[in-house]
């Protein structure tokens, strides 16, 4: 009796039952690993580095002491999770897709994972800190309302925990490429609260430790929870999945293949269009920014908490030893990963890829409970404010520096940590964008190349070199800082045209996905950009946020709050390219003025900007005077004589950048003219002028009608 035909042969049937059996074991194992091993790391690093040792007073009891680092290290793989996944959905995903609603699901978990370990170490890290006993009487809830309502370290886990809590639902409710980007936001800014507190918030380095920590915790979430995301997409029953399973089943590059080349009738890649090997591949690329900005940031804070030498020898330094074995590790497994595995794996191989990704992932559990251990230990560096502080200690958490001399505007340093990794990143992929055009043969041009990288070495003088160390104690600094991050950096990163070297350098996706250039798009031409980007908003947001700024309270904000300042610094520089963008920018923007408009439109900027350097330069009384006027600085200017010539600043300096863009708006106005001439005249040669012959025919006709009118009036 002959049996229907079912299309599967025997054997290639039990190799798909083998493989999916075996996706669901690494579906299971990679996260059961993932958190065994950070588990088993926090433990013995707190043996090792005594960070679970009993408090001489107020001991909140063994399960505080060794819970919290624990939980700690739980929340931390669930905002990993959460953000390592948000991510990359929106950079190797495509909308719509399984596997898309796969990664915003594991999201939501990691966030859920995220919110509760949190809202369990806020509890913990109370119990620790004021050393009370757990209990269910009113004093109990009245001294933790107050803690996390009150107190600074109280307020970072409850806005964590909240945070938390609207990412766990917006991550299940809103699926769209836009409300997904929304929620990646939010979880990225969801670490700010806790990076700004820790051993030494208050003592010196406090600035550069809070940078470096934000950096390492975003970088390792997007790194770990990446890869995490690989696994379940690798052990899902999504186009991902099943593409896979089907490569590996025939075992050869013709499994590789999906549909995603071709296009359906409407233009539109079908369902289960993109390759599980490419999404290993933007991965890759991901991971790959991750890991160094993971390095950078974790020597620049070992370098702070550990001091000298000396610290390398105590069990702080031992742990951070660790940690650097385990990243070196890493480090190689990931150049197998980039030059082996994931090219065999797009020809339709795997060999150990998944073997080394379970190894990968025990290494970065190991990490992980290693940095929740070394959170716990005492560091040798910064541990006790110093008996006597001065004013600027107590103010600023450093040592007033020495006088500005001449040599220190070149000798002084005070490195921002995120500006210098965020222009050194801009540096670099600007000359790849550049070296790829070149290699296809096309031209780019070099002066453009040369004002993108003195405007990005002059982001990291401002952000890091004598402007950084003095303008907390000289309001002149701090003015001449803010006219260089919104006018003179803006005008030579607007002339290096990087978003017509991103379209022209980056490849076009054709399975859906978004990539850097799809995404560069979106943002061109999403409705907040057409908004922000008008010459006259561009103008507005320019000019009043000079004034708001400085006669209301976001000063102080930015002066005694270091957000504050990293806000500062983000908004005058963004606020400042825009404005500059619609005057002389290249790159493509919904609307621009003409050239008469613009220089006009610049000439008003010019004069609202002298009248508000007049207006510093007026004031008889001392801007946030309980800042600037308590420094206890014996060097330099009075506090309100230095506040004159900040005003001075204002308006002299402030005014040469604006100067050449007036130069250059009209430099681009007659080169316009003169194109337009040359077009007229082309249009000319090939017609013949036409148009002036027809003219003066026209002319003619006329002068002959006149001529007959005036014959018949006679």
């Amino acid at each position: 009796m002959n049996r229907p035909s079912t299309g599967v042969r025997p054997q290639a049937g039990a190799d798909r039952t083998a493989l999916a059996a075996g996706s669901a074991t690494l579906r299971i194992a990679g996260p059961v690993i993932l958190v065994g091993a950070a588990f088993l790391a926090v433990i013995a690093g707190l043996v090792f580095g005594g960070g679970a040792a009993p408090n001489l007073l107020l001991d909140p009891g063994p399960v505080v002491r060794w819970g919290l680092p624990v939980v700690t290290t739980l929340s931390n793989l669930g905002a990993a999770a959460m953000l390592g996944s948000l991510v990359l959905a929106l950079f190797a995903l495509r909308s719509g897709a399984r596997s898309f609603e796969i990664a915003l699901d594991t999201a939501s978990i990691g966030a859920a994972v995220y919110t509760v370990a949190s809202a369990v170490a806020g509890l913990f890290t109370f119990l620790q800190t004021l050393g009370v006993k757990l209990s269910a009487g009113p004093e109990f809830g009245a001294q933790l309302g107050r803690f996390l309502l009150e107190l600074p370290l109280g307020q970072a886990w409850l806005m964590t925990v909240l945070a938390g809590a609207v990412i766990t639902i917006a991550a299940f409710a809103f699926r769209g490429w836009t409300a997904t980007l929304l929620t990646a936001i939010l979880a990225a800014a969801s670490f700010i609260p806790l990076a700004t507190q820790g051993h030494a918030g208050d003592l010196s380095g406090h600035d550069a430790a809070v940078n470096s920590l934000l950096l390492h915790t975003v970088g390792a979430a997007v790194w770990i929870g990446g890869l995490l995301l690989l696994i379940v997409l690798r052990g899902s029953r999504s186009e991902l999945g099943a593409s896979d399973g089907k490569a590996g089943a025939r075992g050869g590059a013709s499994g590789a293949k999906t549909a995603n080349t071709q296009k359906t009738a409407k233009g539109r890649p079908p369902r289960g269009g993109v390759t599980f090997a490419a999404v290993v591949r933007r991965y890759s690329s991901l991971a790959l920014v991750a890991y160094v900005v993971v390095a950078v940031s974790g020597v620049a804070r070992s370098i702070v908490a550990v001091g000298d030498w000396a610290g390398m020898f105590t069990p702080y330094g031992g742990i951070i030893v660790a940690k650097a074995v385990v990243l070196i590790l890493l480090g190689a497994l990931g150049a197998r990963y980039r030059t082996r595995l994931i090219p065999k794996l797009e020809s339709g191989g795997s060999g150990p890829f998944w073997t080394l990704v379970l190894l990968e992932l025990a290494l970065m559990g190991i990490a992980s409970g290693l940095a929740a251990a070394l959170a716990r230990t005492p560091p040798p560096a910064g541990l006790e404010a110093p008996a006597v502080r001065t004013a600027a200690e107590i103010l600023t958490g450093s040592a007033l520096p020495p006088e500005l001399t001449p040599v220190r505007w070149l000798t002084m340093w005070n490195l921002d940590l995120i500006w210098a990794v965020a222009a050194v990143l801009g540096v670099v992929l600007y000359l790849l964008g550049v070296r790829r055009l070149r290699a296809r043969g096309d031209a780019w041009p070099i002066h453009r190349t040369v004002f993108w990288i003195l405007g990005m070495a002059a982001l990291v003088w401002v952000t890091g070199g004598a402007i950084n160390a003095y303008q907390e104690y000289l309001f002149s600094v701090h003015m001449l800082g803010h006219m260089m991050l919104s006018m003179a950096i803006p005008l030579l990163l607007v002339s290096g045209a990087p978003v017509t070297l991103a379209l022209r350098a980056i490849d076009k996706r054709d399975d859906g996905t978004r990539g850097g250039r799809e995404w560069i798009l979106w943002a061109v031409h999403s409705p907040f950009s057409r908004i922000v980007t008008n010459p006259f908003v561009a103008a507005a947001i320019f000019v009043l946020s000079l004034w708001a700024f400085y006669f209301t309270d976001l000063v102080r904000w930015a002066m005694t709050d270091h957000i504050g300042h990293e806000w500062m610094t983000m908004h005058f520089l963004i606020s400042g390219y825009l404005f500059v963008l619609s005057l002389i920018g290249a790159d493509p923007v919904p609307q621009r003025l003409p050239y008469a408009g613009r220089l006009i439109t610049l000439i008003a900027v010019m004069a609202t900007h002298a009248f508000f350097g007049m207006a510093i330069m007026m004031q008889s009384g001392l801007m946030v005077a309980e800042w600037f006027g308590a420094m206890g600085r014996t060097w330099g200017a009075t506090p309100l004589q230095d506040q004159y010539v900040g005003g001075g600043v204002a308006w002299s300096v402030g005014e040469i950048p604006t100067l050449i863009l007036a130069i250059t708006v009209a430099i681009q106005w007659s080169r316009s003219d003169a194109r337009m001439q040359k077009r007229a005249d082309r249009a000319a040669d090939r017609s013949g002028d036409a148009e002036l012959e027809e003219y003066n025919a026209r002319l003619a006709e006329l002068a002959e009608k006149d001529r007959r009118a005036a014959s018949r009036g006679r």
